[in-house]
């Protein structure tokens, strides 16, 4: 009896394993890139996110949890050294949204160009709705922001103002940059030229 013909074919049986192992990843593969175009967002894309404004994703990773399998967006976000997982399902209803177009950009110049509104008696509603507008992710409201709280240096800002100024101005600034491609120094002393240039400017 010739013992060879019985011996099992461990090289081909690897191999075989080998090729099926490569058709299920491209599977995988495939099944991810078409979620990826489905939602519009891929990695190493810059986006917009109300939480903390502009950050990269980085990764597009599966996860178990609670014996489901999640997908998730893998956004770093540099300015604030921070990382955050968003579950992909789940991203048009938190508010991301990839950058703003060019005429976006150009109504948010507008916007600053403008008077600022007068400030209401009711300051505490007004902060709410400052907070609300920047945490709305909508960069023309968050423009609107910068344009309704900018003061001189020297005009006595209280400490939420600059606070709610500061955040507007980076958010906005931060995203004109990356569109335009240019530094975010440039575009924070563009954008506030507009500011100073304006005439009619409230107190």
């Amino acid at each position: 009896m010739n013992l060879e013909l019985r011996k099992p074919d461990f090289e081909n049986a690897d191999r075989d394993h080998a090729a099926q192992a490569d058709v299920s990843v491209q599977a995988n593969e495939s099944q991810t890139a078409q979620t990826q175009n489905t939602l519009g967002f891929w990695a190493n894309e810059f986006v917009a996110y109300p939480a903390h404004g502009v950050g990269q994703i980085i990764a597009i990773e599966v996860q178990m949890v609670a014996g489901d399998s999640l997908e998730f967006f893998v956004i770093h976000f540099a300015k604030c050294k921070m990382m955050v997982r968003v579950p992909t399902r789940k991203a048009a209803s938190v508010g991301m949204r990839r950058l703003s177009d060019p005429a976006t950009i150009e109504q948010v110049r507008r916007n600053l160009s403008q008077v600022a509104a007068r400030a209401r008696a009711n300051w505490p509603r007004l902060i709410k709705e400052c907070e609300a507008k920047i945490k709305s992710g909508d960069i023309v409201a968050i423009a609107q922001v910068m344009r309704d709280l900018y003061r001189r240096a020297d005009s006595g800002q209280n400490y939420t103002e600059r606070q709610l100024y500061a955040t507007a101005r980076d958010r906005v600034s931060e995203e004109v940059a990356l569109v335009e491609h240019v530094s975010e120094e440039k575009a924070v002393l563009e954008l506030e030229g507009l500011l100073t240039g304006r005439s009619g400017r409230t107190a």
